[in-house]
C-alpha cells in the first residue's frame, strides 16, 4: 500500500490568510513550517489515486506530488475518486476544483452526501462542467478500484454536523423546521464523521485515518488495534486550548476534537498500541506547529509522532 500525506493542517491551513497568532506568524517568518489542509492520496491500483478528503489546497496539493500529476496524454490524470472522512468544508471544497475532469467518483457516507448534494448543492453546481458518480461508503470494507488491492471501510466516530448543515429553526419560525438538508437523517446519527480503515488484501497490511475524532469509541479501538498504522486528529494540544488562546468558547471536546494531552487526550491510548501513530489535523494555536516545541519531546517519549506533508507512507 502506497500512500502519500498531502497535507497536515486543520481547517484554515497554516498559516491562516487573517490570522496573526504566534503560530501563524512563525509559519510566515518560516515557509518550513507552513502546513496545507489535511489530505491524504492513497495508490488503489497501478496508475490510479484516491484522495482521502478534497480541501481548497487540492490543486497545489496535487502540483507538489510527482505521482498525482497528468500525463503522458494532455488531459491523462492519475486521479480517479475521492473518499469523504466528513462533510466540512475544508475537506470538501475542494471537489469543485476537479470540474475539468471528465468525470469522477465520490465515495461518502449517506448524511454526508445528502449534505453536500442538499446543502451545499454540489451536484447541480458540478453537472454542467463533469461527470460525478457516488458510492455510498459504509462499514463493510470494498474496493476502492475494481480489480485492486486496496479495500476501504468507514468507522463512524461523531454525530458533528458542519455548520451549513446544522439543525436550527426556519425563518418563520416553526419549532419544527430545520435549516438542515431534507434528507440528511438524524442529527445525532452515525456517519456525519468517520475513520477510514485503508486494507491491502494482497499483504494484509492495514492504515487508519481520522482527522477529526470526538469519542475514542469501540469500533474505533477495535480499528486501530488492528491497524499497522494509524494518522490520527491532533488539532489540539490539551482540551483548553481553544479558550485559552482565544478562538472559541468552547473546548477542544466541546468543539468535536479529542485533544492529544490531558485526562480527555489520546496520547496514552496511541502510545498502548506499539504500532507506527502520528498526528494530523493540526489547528494553527497547537505548538506542534513549531518544531522547537518541547511538546515534541513528549510525543518522542511516548513513541508518537506528528504527520508531515508530502511524506510518503509504504506499508
Amino acid at each position: 500500500m502506497l500512500l502519500q500525506v498531502l497535507g497536515t493542517a486543520a481547517g484554515g491551513g497554516l498559516p491562516q490568510w487573517n490570522c496573526a497568532c504566534p503560530g501563524c506568524a512563525g509559519a510566515r517568518a518560516h515557509p518550513e513550517r507552513r502546513r496545507r489542509h489535511a489530505s491524504l492520496a492513497v495508490r488503489a491500483d497501478e496508475g490510479s489515486w484516491y484522495l482521502v478528503n478534497a480541501t481548497p489546497d487540492l490543486g497545489e496539493q496535487i502540483e507538489e506530488s510527482h505521482e498525482l500529476r497528468p500525463g503522458p496524454g494532455p488531459r491523462d490524470t492519475p486521479l480517479a475518486g475521492v473518499v469523504l472522512t466528513d462533510a466540512e468544508l475544508d475537506h470538501t471544497l475542494g471537489i469543485a476544483r476537479l470540474r475539468e475532469a471528465d468525470g469522477f467518483e465520490i465515495l461518502a457516507t449517506p448524511p454526508v452526501r445528502t449534505a453536500l448534494l442538499e446543502g451545499l448543492r454540489l451536484g447541480v453546481t458540478l453537472a454542467p462542467y463533469t461527470r460525478v458518480t457516488w458510492r455510498e461508503l459504509g462499514s463493510e470494507p470494498q474496493p476502492l478500484s475494481p480489480g485492486g488491492t486496496i479495500e476501504t471501510a468507514a468507522v463512524p466516530v461523531s454525530a458533528k454536523r458542519p455548520r451549513y448543515a446544522a439543525v436550527t429553526p426556519t425563518a418563520c419560525g416553526d419549532s419544527t423546521g430545520s435549516g438542515a438538508p431534507t434528507g440528511s437523517g438524524d442529527p445525532t446519527g452515525p456517519g456525519w464523521v468517520v475513520a477510514l480503515r485503508l486494507r491491502d488484501t494482497a499483504t494484509g497490511r492495514t492504515l487508519v485515518y481520522a482527522p477529526a475524532l470526538a469519542a475514542w469509541t469501540e469500533g474505533f479501538q477495535y480499528a486501530v488495534e488492528d491497524a499497522d498504522c494509524v494518522i490520527v486528529d491532533g488539532t489540539f494540544w490539551d482540551d483548553e486550548e481553544p479558550v485559552r488562546t482565544g478562538i472559541s468558547s468552547r473546548t477542544a471536546t466541546g468543539m468535536g476534537h479529542l485533544p492529544i494531552d490531558g485526562p480527555h487526550g489520546t496520547a496514552h491510548r496511541l502510545a498502548a498500541l506499539g504500532t507506527r501513530c502520528l498526528y494530523t489535523h493540526l489547528n494553527n494555536t497547537n505548538p506542534l506547529t513549531d518544531p522547537a516545541a518541547p511538546q515534541h519531546d513528549r510525543l518522542a517519549e511516548w513513541g508518537l509522532g506528528v504527520a508531515a506533508d508530502r511524506m510518503v507512507i509504504e506499508l
